[in-house]
């Protein structure tokens, strides 16, 4: 087995009527979890790798890892690298042999955007490699990514099939409510499902994808505060939500926050309940454990992405 591009977990996950998820990885734990998962659920799965998470793994480790990873299981894979920040980025990426990178241009105004984008797809594509760009803003922490809900904006259906046109970009992250965080909603949970809809009129059957995704499940967030956590307000995307997003088109849901809270919390109630264990494997494993249990219920019973 090698890893591969998105191309083709996208087409056939619209064949299929299923979404592609994308797991944020950090360290050894958290992927086998994931692979682990993706591997009982005969699932294909997304790796990506957030440039906070290549400054604290350090490139080479993470690509060593996901390389066992690709030889130890039988599903498809693809490295992907989360909001890749510039050309430069998205470069180092892809000559350390990522299969996709994201290009978040979304910072800029629509023409740079359109150029910044351009340029990573004629490097990357030249190389075999995917790319997806983003229109509009979400708001939200994560890791370099820092964007106020002053200076979020939902994307503009109106300017994807031109951007999709002249960037020849393969997939593309939209803004319809979502945002990065354990903090997604201040009020009841909500998308803008009118604007997907409207974006899937104009580009119908490109791959759409779906940032600040996270469910931030209550029951996980509970077990981190009552094991020493402070977790105020956190309130996610509900799996229903995902489920209807992926129906109207969404192939790629990308999760971050519900990994670090599941991993976060089995951890700290190892600690609260032995203080005195101090044995990495006894606390880590649990933590491990977590992770696979995640990310089976979201193949299963929110992406249905298992065969």
């Amino acid at each position: 087995m090698a890893l591969v591009t998105t191309k083709q977990m996208f087409a056939d996950a619209y064949a299929g009527g299923y979404a592609i998820g994308a797991f944020n990885i950090n360290n050894m734990e958290i992927i086998q979890g994931i692979v682990d998962a993706a591997q009982e659920t005969n699932s294909p799965v997304i790796l990506q790798v957030s440039s906070g998470a290549i400054k604290y793994a350090r490139p080479t480790y993470l690509k060593k890892l996901v390389e066992a990873a690709v030889e130890d299981t039988t599903i498809d894979i693809a490295l992907h690298l989360d909001h890749g920040a510039d050309f430069e980025a998205c470069k180092a990426a892809i000559d350390l042999g990522f299969t996709s990178v994201m290009i978040d241009g979304s910072h800029h105004d629509f023409e740079e955007n359109i150029r910044v984008t351009k340029e990573v797809v004629e490097y990357a594509h030249a190389r075999g490699v995917v790319v997806e760009a983003e229109l509009g803003r979400l708001a939200g922490v994560e890791d370099d990514v820092d964007v106020s809900v002053e200076d979020s904006s939902y994307t503009d259906p109106q300017q994807v099939k031109e951007f999709v046109e002249r960037t020849g970009v393969d997939s593309l992250a939209i803004a319809i409510g979502t945002s990065h965080g354990a903090v997604k909603f201040t009020g009841e949970p909500k998308l803008e499902y009118g604007i997907l809809k409207e974006i899937m009129e104009l580009v119908p059957n490109f791959p759409l994808v779906l940032h600040g995704a996270s469910s931030v499940y209550p029951e996980a967030v509970a077990l981190c505060n009552d094991n020493g956590a402070d977790l105020k307000g956190s309130k996610g995307v509900p799996d229903e939500m995902l489920r209807e997003a992926n129906r109207l088109g969404v192939c790629k849901i990308n999760v971050d926050t519900d990994l670090r809270i599941a991993f976060t919390g089995q951890i700290r109630k190892v600690f609260n309940e032995k203080p005195s264990e101090f044995d990495p494997r006894k606390f880590v494993g649990p933590a491990r454990t977590e992770i696979t249990r995640l990310v089976k219920h979201k193949i299963i019973n929110v992406f249905g992405s298992g065969k």
